[in-house]
């Protein structure tokens, strides 16, 4: 399990192959001065007084990410293979988005 350190607050907890994924596009956002959100976890569902999804665990949020984000990349595994082009193109679509960068299931092969 990997982790994505922003600054002080608490790791995310990100499985290392997405991690991997999500550090290439960031880092590529970076280089070109592109500032963007970044969510990670289920937004709650509020059903009544009731709320479910990522609001029972706390695990969802947001950061902003820009140049001036101190972040840190925490891997237990280098990488062992290609990434996956297809995956990259769609998160970085994600992350030039008004919703931004988050992490979603990478796409099955053709």
């Amino acid at each position: 399990m990997g982790h994505l350190i922003y600054g002080v607050a608490p790791a995310i907890n990100i499985d290392d192959w997405t991690l991997h994924h999500l550090r290439s596009v960031i880092v590529t956002k970076l280089r070109r001065d592109e500032s963007f959100v970044f969510s990670w976890g289920d937004e709650p569902t509020v059903h009544g007084d009731d709320a479910t999804g990522g609001a029972a665990t706390g695990q969802y949020g947001s950061v902003w990410i820009s140049k001036a984000s101190s972040l840190y990349f925490s891997f237990e595994r280098p990488l062992d293979r290609p990434l996956n082009r297809r995956w990259l193109t769609e998160l970085a679509e994600l992350a030039a988005s008004s919703g931004g960068l988050r992490p979603v299931d990478e796409p099955a092969d053709d």
